[in-house]
């Protein structure tokens, strides 16, 4: 039997992706490339490992500058190499969710970020619902059919699409919003994304967390929101998970009970961890955030 290019470039994927089930009942503690981003992607990888990080978030920025240098093969290698398994990525592409004069550009860049991402052992890729345009009612009927054919585009590569709702979009930034635009969408490859700085630093309630169904969200970044006015959060003032105000351990507590058992992966943007040491950066990390997750009983 000959295979087929897409089957070669899945078969390891198939045996990392057996590799990456977490133990059940139990969340596992990941970090996002964009923690370690001046780092690169190796070095990242390198200081986590030393760190005693087993679960990593990939991102396409990083991996596009070593690909300039390097090949695929040889990010899967740094992996392996490292004992790290990827358990989600960010395709780096926009305007996939929302009607737009480049949806179907957005589209077919994403299913290129699929095979890519897939050849590196990835099951799971999001994008962020990053968007400041005018919508109407109508727009969100667009949004779910975007929706489902970005699962069908996933599922060609044995992947689910994620969407992340952001605190400042003006398409979908609640929870409650991308719950309903995912479940009307309905397809099996597609999947909520849960971000906790996102979740408590928008336009959400803790008892939002009561309207997700059983095994229903995807994937969750795990962080802390510092006590300032809400009017003055950004990107850069999310904090490690136990260092702000936000009630981690109740809305872990609540995810235990949602039957979610997958990755909390920390995504942080302040330069200083940017910027920082990647094991020095990823020590804090682990302290800090299993402490957070022994309190909720997840690990």
């Amino acid at each position: 039997m000959v295979l087929s290019r897409r089957e070669m470039l899945l078969a390891p994927a198939a045996v990392m992706a057996a590799q990456a089930v977490p133990v059940a009942g139990k969340m596992t503690l990941a970090i996002h490339q964009n923690t370690s981003a001046a780092a690169g992607y190796r070095r990242s990888l390198e200081g986590w490992s030393r760190a005693g990080i087993k679960y990593v978030e990939l991102t396409a920025a990083l991996l596009d500058e070593f690909l300039k240098t390097d090949s695929l093969a040889a990010a899967r290698r740094v992996l392996t190499d490292l004992g790290l398994t990827p358990v989600s990525s960010a395709c780096g592409v926009g305007g996939l969710w929302e009607p737009n004069p480049d949806r179907a550009a957005s589209l077919e860049n994403f299913k290129k970020r699929c095979e890519m991402f897939a050849t590196l052992g990835l099951t799971h890729i999001y994008a962020p619902t990053t968007t400041t345009q005018k919508f109407t009612q109508d727009d969100y009927k667009v949004g779910a059919s975007n929706m489902r054919e970005v699962g069908e585009a996933a599922k060609q590569f044995g992947m689910t699409a994620m969407v992340e709702a952001v605190r400042a979009s003006t398409f979908v930034s609640t929870l409650t919003t991308l719950l309903t635009m995912t479940r009307e969408a309905a397809h099996p490859n597609l999947a909520p994304l849960l971000d906790c700085y996102h979740f408590w630093s928008g336009l959400n309630k803790l008892e939002d967390l009561d309207l997700i169904r059983p095994r229903e969200i995807g994937h969750v970044h795990f962080q802390d929101v510092p006590n300032m006015p809400r009017e003055l959060l950004d990107n850069t003032t999310r904090l490690i998970p136990g260092d702000g105000i936000s009630p981690l351990t109740q809305i872990l507590r609540k995810l235990s009970d949602k039957g979610y058992a997958g990755p909390l992966s920390v995504e942080l943007f302040l330069p200083r961890f940017q910027q920082g040491d990647p094991f020095e950066v990823a020590r804090e990390i682990r302290q800090k955030s299993e402490t957070v997750m022994r309190q909720a009983r997840v690990m």
